[in-house]
């Protein structure tokens, strides 16, 4: 008898999840077409170098800033920013050639690699769920990089003490929903394969003793 991991996911399946990627796709490049116009606005004359520090490791925006649109007093506002790293900011320094070497074979990597599991029926639920939203926030900052430069990010949640977690986007967030339903599924499959070798000692105890 085959395995589940051994069978390929039906038609049905396989359409569901590129509705759901090309969804995802959608509100993450669209609400980032909603920050560059109401967030952000064009420079007055040359814009600075791309995503290039200067002495104080300070990088300067192409665009300048609008003010932002606040949701929640204190904590939680839509404010623009251009993310020349990965997400949250990794390898923001870096130099041009080295983060599109980087964030290109990445991003191309994962979308093969969970694209193929997927389509051979790997994994559960769980596993089934996480792929859109991997490939589909990978495949939205990628596309930024490709015709900006940069990510543009938007989304900035703070507290009055000052401390703040990096400003990110629809596809930031979606890779880290992807992540953790990746992880989820990683626990369950642990759990079913124990159950399996279980019932597997028990019946080879029930053969013995009969």
């Amino acid at each position: 008898m085959k395995q589940s991991s051994d069978i390929r996911r039906t038609n049905k399946a396989l359409l569901a999840a590129l509705l759901a990627t090309a969804a995802l796709v959608g509100a993450d490049l669209g609400s980032k077409a909603w920050a560059l116009s109401e967030l952000s606005e064009a420079r007055v004359g040359q814009p600075p170098p791309l995503c290039e520090s200067d002495d104080l490791g300070r990088i300067s925006f192409q665009r300048a800033r609008k003010p932002p649109v606040v949701l929640v007093d204190d904590y939680l506002e839509l404010r623009y920013a251009e993310n020349c790293g990965a997400a949250f900011g990794l390898m923001r320094s870096s130099s041009a050639v080295a983060r599109s070497v980087v964030f290109g074979i990445a991003a191309l990597g994962a979308v093969i690699f969970l694209g193929l599991m997927f389509v051979r029926g790997r994994g559960g639920r769980a596993f089934a769920a996480a792929v859109p939203f991997v490939i589909a926030g990978a495949a939205g900052n990628i596309h930024d990089r490709l015709r900006y430069g940069y990510v543009v990010d938007f989304v900035r949640f703070h507290l009055p003490s000052g401390w703040e977690w990096p400003t990110f986007n629809v596809a930031d967030a979606a890779i880290v929903v992807g992540v953790g339903l990746l992880l989820i599924d990683g626990l369950l499959d642990a759990k079913r394969q124990k159950r399996a070798e279980a019932m597997i000692e028990t019946k080879g105890k029930s053969t013995d003793e009969a």
